[in-house]
């Protein structure tokens, strides 16, 4: 199973910004978290974090190239505006998971409304760290999960 994990605005910059609402994990640790429990679990993670929308797009581009099973994405701020983003996604023929280290409900009003949600098979925040591993997990076990189903038909 091939799963992408995109980072986007900001995301960088955890372990510094903000610790009240993002602890003080970096994204580099949050990075290999994911990437052990992936192994664990009998999955490959890629991850990528960028700055720029163009990039982000051009990497769900390739994601869709790639062949991905799964994306795990936390736009960061992008998540409430980028119709762009969300138009790359959209692209895609695989599930993807919503995930964010803060509850975005609980947060500034702005930070309430997702445009990615609708596409999204799942939205899981306010875990710190875990959000990403739960959407993992999910990740994971909707994919053995489709494949007991193909096998079984």
């Amino acid at each position: 199973m091939k799963i992408l994990m995109l980072n986007g605005i900001n995301l960088n910059m955890f372990g510094k910004r903000d610790p009240k609402q993002y602890g003080t994990i970096t994204l580099d640790q949050i990075n290999e978290q994911v990437v052990k429990l992936g192994q664990e679990l009998g999955a490959q993670v890629a991850h990528f974090q960028t700055n720029f929308e163009g990039d982000m797009a051009e990497r769900i581009h390739q994601a869709l190239a790639d062949e991905v099973d799964a994306v795990l994405i936390n736009a960061g701020a992008w998540t409430h505006y980028s119709y762009g983003i969300r138009d790359a996604l959209s692209i895609l023929k695989c599930p993807i998971y919503e995930v964010h280290m803060s509850n975005i409900h609980a947060r500034e009003v702005f930070r309430h409304h997702s445009v990615i949600a609708d596409i999204a098979r799942g939205q899981i925040c306010g875990f710190g760290v875990d959000s990403y591993l739960l959407a993992l997990r999910a990740a994971v076990s909707a994919h053995q999960a489709a494949q007991v189903q193909t096998a079984q038909a």
